[in-house]
């Protein structure tokens, strides 16, 4: 019995879940029908029409609420004050959406793309002929936006744009404490929706040797912000130090002063309590240039 109530309720959860109604609507017609909202073509009702000396219409986000619950519809929210309906350019933005797919590829190493939506901020009968699209460096880290095109004439057109994707990212499954090295015993690796990002997700990380910068709560998505080089010489470490002198390689042993990354120029103290700087090699290895 008690299964069953669960069952149910869950699936009544679900069911009743708020939907938050877009702030723009782009439409085929000018007599716009509810199904553009509900994708219910069977049941559906006007809404609005669009004038035929614009391309654009409004409505209160309230008014339109009200209209959807009284014909059934009941659990659409708000988060705009008005929802535009606006016509659809009958424009071919192939090109756009080909240069948007190799931006977001370029950036995400493990993304699969299922769908890209572009469409012009104001209505366009046709493209110009030439163009150049624009791209801001950071859009990648949001699934939606605003691009521009450029033609030579310096004319600008703004266009929004919809990203439907999953990218791979990596999850901390505890807390990682500063200059811990990531492993897949303190990360955990996952698919999600691409959505909106606070830095850029990690690519591919068993390929690389990393290290937490800073503390990582448990369950945080990582980022490159979170991370660095991993350190291969630790402070105080004895280290195998090599130089050429007269055509000869020379090994001795010296004690690193500071943690270090390869390629990076650390001091390091010999036996004789000598101070030398060395560049950094690779594990608990340096040379003397």
């Amino acid at each position: 019995m008690l299964l069953k109530l669960f069952v149910f309720s869950f699936f009544a959860l679900h069911l009743y879940a708020n939907i938050e109604l877009r702030g723009v609507y782009y439409v085929q017609n000018r007599d716009v029908n509810s199904s553009v909202i509900t994708e219910d073509k069977k049941n559906s009702f006007p809404i609005l029409t669009i004038s035929q000396s614009d391309y654009l219409e409004k409505i209160k986000s309230s008014d339109l609420i009200k209209l959807l619950d009284k014909n059934g519809y009941k659990n659409y929210q708000n988060k705009s004050s008005y929802v535009n309906f606006i016509l659809k350019s009958p424009i071919d933005t192939s090109l756009i959406k080909k240069r948007l797919r190799a931006y977001y590829e370029k950036q995400y190493e493990n993304i699969e793309i299922e769908d890209i939506i572009v469409e012009p901020r104001a209505y366009m009968k046709s493209l110009p002929e030439e163009y150049t699209v624009e791209i801001r460096s950071r859009d990648y880290l949001f699934r939606d936006g605003t691009i521009s095109i450029k033609t030579p004439q310096n004319m600008k057109y703004f266009f929004n744009y919809f990203v439907k994707a999953r990218i791979v990212v990596y999850e901390s499954r505890d807390i990682i404490k500063k200059d811990t090295k990531l492993t897949p015993l303190n990360y955990i690796k996952k698919s999600i929706i691409l959505e909106r990002f606070r830095a850029k997700p990690l690519q591919n990380i068993e390929k690389i040797s990393l290290q937490a910068k800073r503390h990582i709560p448990k369950n945080r998505l990582l980022t490159y912000n979170d991370v660095e080089s991993l350190d291969v010489i630790r402070r105080d470490a004895m280290i195998s130090v090599t130089m050429l002198q007269d055509g000869m390689v020379i090994t001795f042993s010296a004690k690193a002063l500071q943690d270090a990354k390869v390629n990076d120029i650390i001091k390091v103290q010999t036996s004789n309590q000598k101070i030398l700087k060395v560049k950094v090699t690779g594990n608990n290895r340096a040379e003397i240039e």
